[in-house]
């Protein structure tokens, strides 16, 4: 039997809103702080780009039966057991930079470690969401969601970030740990609601989920969007602090302050985006604001001035954020609700595990070419992007 609260303003809702605050706010420490302490420990953009692939590796590799087995079980579950492991995964590193042992082989396997947890709290979220909200409250409940996701991951957490980095780096792992531990907490307020379960062969209700995506013409114009935007901006994020301090001239205390501009913008992305979407359509808004991303990432790399590096960040973020709560709308709408995690960690799989693609070509074309040029080509491919999918994404 399906339970739905049908509302953003539900008490439900807003726990799990608390709890998504609070990890994220840990995460935007964690993924400032990670390239940070590779970059400035090795000054190589090899190991940068090797922890980069290991971050996001996992998307390809444990995503789609992550997203099947969460099917199968109790999202909140699911959701307290992730945040309980990432906060000892996560303590484990922060005690590894205190003493001096965390080599870039510790480096990238406590970075692939995380991003599996985080597959399977990713499809069980999801799956809340939508319970939690209802089918009408959607663009409400995913720009909420963004807008969170901003001011944690990308206000509060890079902020501290600097703070802390300027410290003990290992203060900034320790900071993470702390909160999945008070999320797992927060999550227990969160009712344990859920459509029906899915049962049968594992491995056929993989096909369904991937099938579903490839075969649904909205799914997959979406996909194949997301799939090379992901392999852009996972270049483009491999590099950006190796390229704020060895071509901006930035200190890297200061570095955060580049992901607290694009923050500024994804506040502005997510609040524009329901409202844009209701005037000119979702189809046409998506096009719009992958336009202007391919734009800005290039604007990126072409000046290397600080002004310009600052607008390019904002426009990252708008660009970013109106994408994020749109798409994730349109895909949330074409699926079935028994089949949310499964079509959820296939979409994930098919838009994200080429990332580890872009953030492994990072680094040698920037050894070979420059650091500026990784953000050139990124938005050539990202512009092109838009102008050959404008017309599916429309039709969407």
């Amino acid at each position: 039997m399906r339970h739905t609260l049908g509302s953003v303003r539900g008490g439900g809702f807003r726990a799990l809103t608390a709890a998504w605050a609070v990890s994220l706010v840990g995460d935007g420490v964690r993924i400032v702080a990670l390239p940070l302490f590779t970059a400035a420990n090795t000054r190589s953009p090899l190991a940068v780009s090797a922890v980069a692939v290991a971050t996001t590796l996992p998307w390809l590799v444990v995503a789609l039966p992550a997203g099947a087995l969460v099917d199968r079980w109790r999202p909140r579950t699911v959701v307290v057991v992730a945040h309980w492991l990432r906060a000892g995964v996560t303590g484990v590193l922060a005690l590894a930079v205190h003493t001096g042992h965390a080599t870039v082989v510790v480096l990238c396997a406590t970075a692939f470690v995380l991003t599996s947890v985080e597959t399977f709290a990713d499809s069980a979220a999801q799956v809340l969401l939508v319970e939690l909200a209802g089918q009408d409250e959607l663009e409400a409940a995913n720009s909420r969601f963004v807008a969170v996701e901003t001011v944690g991951m990308d206000l509060a957490g890079p902020l501290a970030a600097a703070v802390l980095f300027w410290w003990a780096p290992a203060a900034c792992f320790a900071l993470d740990a702390a909160s999945f531990v008070i999320a797992a907490m927060l999550v227990f307020r969160v009712p344990d609601v859920a459509p029906e379960r899915s049962r049968g062969d594992l491995r056929r209700q993989l096909v369904e989920g991937a099938r579903l995506v490839v075969r649904t013409p909205g799914l997959r114009s979406l996909v194949v969007a997301v799939a090379i935007t992901a392999v852009c901006a996972a270049a483009v994020n491999a590099m950006l602090a190796l390229y704020s301090i060895q071509v901006l001239g930035l200190a890297e205390p200061v570095v955060p302050g580049l992901v607290v501009c694009m923050a500024a913008g994804a506040l502005l992305g997510a609040w524009l985006s329901p409202r844009l979407a209701a005037r000119w359509g979702a189809g046409r808004v998506m096009v719009g604001f992958l336009a202007l991303l391919g734009a800005a990432f290039a604007l990126f790399g072409l000046v290397p001035w600080l002004v310009v590096a600052v607008t390019a960040c904002v426009l990252f973020g708008v660009a970013s954020a109106g994408w994020n709560v749109l798409s994730a709308t349109r895909r949330q709408r074409l699926t079935p609700g028994s089949m949310m995690g499964r079509v959820t960690s296939a979409y994930r799989v098919l838009a994200w595990g080429l990332s580890p693609l872009g953030a492994g070509l990072a680094g040698p074309l920037a050894a070979v070419a420059s650091l500026g040029a990784v953000y050139v080509v990124a938005g050539t491919i990202v512009g092109l992007t838009a102008i050959t999918l404008a017309r599916p994404l429309t039709r969407g």
